[in-house]
């Protein structure tokens, strides 16, 4: 059994006392620690979510800069592609221009040899012509005679197309 002596009531004198110096030295400084804890892991947390929100914004950001950078890009090849369509049409136009012109100068230059070549045959043909003539006829003829013959015979060639040559 339990005795009750005097004891006894200054151990439980003993323990409220310490249960009294132990709440007011130990418990509250250890709730008050906890409720700092609490107080910080809340704010720590609380900043978490602000820099996660503030993360989850920067990067919608930068899709949106990344979207916009893309449709710039998109933008300069499509104008550098038509730029070079552009560019190569102007070639393909300026060269046939040029082959064009080159054509014409090259006809006329044919054209004026061949007024040329024309010439020189008919000066020739009339100088054969006239020797020819001199000797089948035996004698020499004036500038005049010489004249009338000469248009006498390259009208004879022009009429059948000189002398049934193909020029």
């Amino acid at each position: 059994m339990i005795e009750i002596n005097a004891t006894l009531f200054a151990q439980i004198i003993h323990f409220l006392l310490l249960v009294v110096v132990l709440t007011w030295v130990a418990y509250k400084p250890i709730t008050q620690a906890l409720a700092d804890r609490q107080t910080y892991i809340s704010s720590t947390i609380d900043a978490a979510e602000k820099q996660q929100a503030e993360a989850a914004k920067m990067q919608e950001e930068y899709k949106a800069l990344l979207v916009q950078a893309r449709a710039e890009a998109q933008s300069i090849v499509d104008k550098a592609t038509k730029l070079g369509e552009q560019t190569r049409e102007d070639i393909i136009r300026e060269t046939k221009e040029e082959t064009a012109k080159m054509l014409k100068l090259a006809k006329s230059e044919i054209a004026r040899e061949q007024e040329k070549a024309l010439a020189d045959l008919r000066n020739e043909v009339a100088a054969l012509s006239v020797l020819a003539a001199g000797k089948i006829i035996g004698e020499k003829l004036d500038a005049q005679a010489h004249e009338k013959l000469v248009q006498n015979f390259i009208g004879q060639l022009d009429n059948k197309g000189a002398g049934g040559l193909p020029c």
